[in-house]
This record gives structure tokens, sequence and C-alpha cells, in this order.
């Protein structure tokens, strides 16, 4: 679980679970014992989260102030800041944490390219593999006998994508529907491969970060991930006649 450090939201909740704590506690138990109420125990629980956010984002901050911080707002204290130092305050921290973020993205996405270059090199020497110009890579499992569909075409397919580890992030199958999309709407690397594919045709596609979500990634997606699909075409979804 990781805590959105880049909002409020994080503060927040300590200042929530402290507030509470400190109302039905009278004493905090000696830093040597383990909680034992389940106040203590949801408490604790949400420091630890909160330490792992920051040890991961890798920001260093006073422990100290920060206690003493969220003590003078519960205790209804005078504040030693003014709200523009506060807030200038509050901005450099969004600044660090966005630099923070940045570097990390780009460091995995180096790694994921080099990573990626590698296996799909590997992967040229396979029987029955595909490499076209743009390096998008494909097998075909079945061929089809339908109509080939264009840029314009919607279309039906059944697909599985998976990590080059074999961690299955997506799947049709799994939710028992296939997914309607248009084919101009999908990564460049499924683009490229759909209108190479008849319909009925039965494909394993392995798509190059490049080819895929790129350096940014997407939600679960790593970035510069290269990704490996296996993609069932089933139909051309034609327009309901007006």
């Amino acid at each position: 679980m990781r805590f959105p450090l880049k909002s409020l939201v994080l503060v927040s909740v300590v200042a929530a679970w402290v507030a509470v704590g400190a109302a039905e506690e009278k004493a905090a138990p000696a830093q040597t014992e383990a909680p034992t109420t389940e106040i203590e125990k949801m408490s604790y629980a949400v420091g630890v989260r909160v330490g792992e956010s920051l040890k991961m984002e890798g920001m260093t901050l006073s422990l100290d102030m920060l206690m003493r911080a969220i003590g003078d707002v519960l205790g209804s204290k005078a504040l030693v800041m003014t709200d523009d130092d506060l807030e200038a305050a509050f901005g450099t921290f969004q600044q660090q944490m966005a630099a923070l973020d940045e570097a990390r993205t780009k460091k995995q996405a180096e790694k994921n390219l080099a990573e990626g270059k590698v296996w799909l090199d590997e992967n040229t020497k396979k029987e029955g593999v595909v490499v076209l110009p743009s390096g998008l890579q494909y097998k075909v499992v079945t061929e089809g006998t339908g109509v080939l569909p264009t840029a314009d075409d919607t279309v039906k397919a059944h697909y599985r994508g998976t990590f080059l580890n074999g961690d299955e992030f997506d799947s049709s199958y799994k939710r028992n529907e296939p997914a309607v999309f248009p084919v101009g709407g999908v990564i460049p690397g499924w683009q490229e491969a759909l209108k190479l594919m008849k319909v009925g045709s039965k494909w394993q596609l392995f798509v190059p970060g490049s080819l895929a979500y790129g350096e940014q990634g997407r939600r679960s997606i790593p970035p510069n991930a290269t990704l490996l699909f296996d993609v069932e075409l089933l139909e051309i979804v034609k327009e309901p006649k007006e």
C-alpha cells in the first residue's frame, strides 16, 4: 500500500488517527511495547505505512517537526510559520516529490528499455516470429480467412496481455467478454498488427515499449515496458443502419 504523498491526503490521514488516539488514550505506550488496543494497532499500522511511503519516495523530513506540527494543529496552538511560509514550504515539498518521481520514472524506463531490447533480440531467433520495420514482432498461431480491418474499422477481439516475466495485467478471457474498440484507438503496436490480421486469426504480439505506452507508462504498465499479447480477432463490428 502506498499513500499519495503528492497531496494533503497523507497529512489528513495521519492527523485523523492521531486525533482518535489522543481522544481515547491517556498515555502513549512505551516505544518497546507492541500495540494492544484496536486504536493502538490501527495507529501503528498507519504510521508504518506513512513511514514506508516516505522512505520509498526518498524524501527527508524532520520527524520532530512533523510530529510538532500535528500536535500544534490538534492542540489548537499558534503555528510557528505564517500561511505564506507554509504554502511556500509545501510547494517546495511538492516540487521535490515531482523531481524524485520523474527521476525514478526515467531510471525505470531506461532499465525496461534495455531489458526489452535483450528479450526481443532473443525472440527474433524463435521459429515463426516475424519482425516488422517498426520493431513490432508477431507470430501467427491461426491464420484467419476473413477480411482485413482498416484504420477506420471497429473490431471485436479477445486478448490476454502479460509482462516479460509472465505476469498477466489484462485479459478479456477472464472477463468472459470480448473487447470492442476502434482500430485507431489502441496502442500503435496493436494498430499495426490488426491491419495485418484477417478476421478469425489468432496471433501472438511482442510489442516494444515504444509501440505500447512509451516512457510514461500507464496505470499498472511501467514505463517502456515490453508487452506480450495473445490476440484473437473475432469480427469487424458493423455500424447499425439508421
